[in-house]
């Protein structure tokens, strides 16, 4: 075997093991019994430890320099192999055991707190988990910032001074149709009780109706929904509440668009550095145009209307048109994974500027829920009224996740310009929608997009899509003619 070929075998069992890592925190969210938290933060930093010892192998540096790859494809590979082998290599075994078993118990402790709503039970936690990404950040970092460190493992290429510049440039637009939808009338909501088990049958039929493929996948329920795995085996959650279905239906379109990305991948990349999505901001893009540009389009919930009323009884609203006014409702509610398209990113943005501050240092931990409820009442005028509605509704803090957030309103930028494009090349698309047909939405995603894994960069994925480099200006576009329209301004 030729260095490329060992370099790939080696690559193909870690990938296996990583997967198993990943089966072993689903559990965690959904079937894991309470009692087993401390044991579940041993057995994962035993994975882990386990994984760095294969990602830092000193063999995997001789492959990589006398790898020879056959094709673009095989150069493809070596990149992203060396791109993670160099990041691994600078941060010490014990760290990385470390952060993976205190953030297995501090997702525990999270959730215990969030239900309670208890932060200070919970800062001590994150306090220690904000310190270990701190370390490791300073071990990866060289000349970038400790944010950037952390934003490449979601990100790669990205930097906070892009991103916020994207984001400047996006919040004024945000801010200006918000102002004048919340001037207009607001439609009103559904109104009843809905059955969680019907709730339930019911997004695993829209769940097959956006493509996700049932014989390597699963829907239970979770705290907070999440989409796991890759090739074969990619497994989502959602969650219920008799009081609003919507919530349900499209959480799981929503992990739909992250889970069929992963189910079509092509196989030729299966438990390969290419075998997954290429960023946290594609894959967003795709679980966000499910989820909106299609998912709550005037088109599909024509079709929903109809199919909720058959499962459901009266929803509350007279007709389809009332149906898709309520389900693009505009409100400032507190929770991100349930808000509006014109909120969602202000949401984003809150959490992108306070996490940054914690991985520099510039806040402390013991005055996080006093910055949160401080920045939610300027950004949104509402007094956030417990912690489970501020500083604790998110889950990605207590595993380690900085440096995620900004990728979700980069996804929804991504997704944008995806739709104008898609307009273009499907011109039927509305037809096929109001029959329930996502096939041509689907079809399109999977070959320009999703196929690919990460073998192309993120930014190069999405230009050449698009035909563009990409723009919050699509976003702004699809969002002032949407809710312009809904609401009359």
């Amino acid at each position: 075997m030729t260095a490329f070929d060992d370099l790939l075998a080696h690559q193909r069992e870690t990938v296996a093991l990583a997967q198993v890592a990943g089966r072993l925190g689903w559990d965690q969210e959904t079937m894991m019994p309470r009692g087993a938290a401390e044991q579940r933060g041993e057995e994962m930093a035993a994975m882990e430890s386990v994984l760095h010892a294969r990602r830092t192998d000193p063999r995997v540096g001789e492959w990589l320099a006398a790898a020879q790859p056959p094709d673009e494809t095989g150069a493809a590979h070596l990149r992203e192999i060396r791109r993670v082998w160099e990041r691994a290599t600078k941060v010490p075994a014990r760290l990385a055991a470390e952060i993976a078993r205190v953030t297995s118990v501090a997702q525990g402790q999270w959730a215990e707190a969030r239900a309670s709503e208890d932060s200070a039970a919970f800062l001590p936690v994150l306090a220690r988990v904000v310190a270990l990404r701190q370390e490791e950040a300073d071990a990866i970092r060289g000349d970038r910032s400790r944010y950037d460190a952390l934003l490449d493992d979601y990100e790669p290429g990205a930097t906070a001074e892009t991103i916020g510049a994207m984001f400047d440039a996006l919040r004024p637009g945000l801010v200006a149709l918000r102002e004048k939808v919340l001037g207009a009338t607001p439609p009103p909501g559904l109104t009843g009780r809905y059955d969680v088990e019907d709730q339930m049958a019911l997004t695993r039929e829209i769940a097959a109706v956006f493509g996700y493929d049932f014989t390597r996948g699963r829907i239970d329920r979770a705290v907070h929904p999440f989409s796991s795995g890759s090739g074969a085996d990619v497994r989502i959650t959602t969650r219920t509440s008799e009081a609003e279905p919507l919530g349900s239906i499209y959480s799981t379109i929503h992990e739909v668009g992250h889970a069929t990305y992963e189910q079509n991948v092509d196989p030729a990349y299966a438990l390969s550095a290419l075998g997954q999505g290429v960023s946290m901001g594609v894959h967003e893009s795709q679980s966000r145009i499910y989820e909106n540009q299609l998912g709550r389009s005037r088109a599909f919930t024509s079709w929903l209307f109809g199919r909720m009323g058959e499962v459901f009884g009266d929803l509350g609203v007279a007709d389809a048109e009332g149906f898709y006014a309520a389900v693009n409702r505009v409100e400032p509610g507190y929770i991100r994974t349930e808000a509006d398209e014109v909120h969602y990113n202000l949401h984003v943005m809150l959490r992108f500027d306070l996490e940054r501050a914690l991985i520099a240092g510039d806040l402390a931990v013991e005055d996080l829920p006093g910055a949160w409820n401080e920045r939610f009442h300027a950004d949104f005028g509402v007094e956030v009224d417990r912690p489970s509605r501020g500083c604790l509704q998110d889950v990605h803090w207590s595993v380690g996740l900085f440096g995620y957030f900004p990728t979700y309103t980069l996804g929804n930028v991504y997704a944008g310009c995806l739709h104008e494009a898609l307009r273009r090349d499907v011109p039927d698309l509305d037809a096929a929608l109001a029959r329930g047909d996502t096939s041509g939405a689907r079809d399109w995603l999977r070959e320009k997009v999703q196929r690919h894994g990460a073998r192309y960069q993120p930014r190069e994925v999405i230009a050449a899509t698009c035909g563009a480099e990409p723009s919050e200006a699509p976003l702004l576009r699809y969002l002032e003619a949407k809710f312009g329209a809904l609401y009359g301004v």
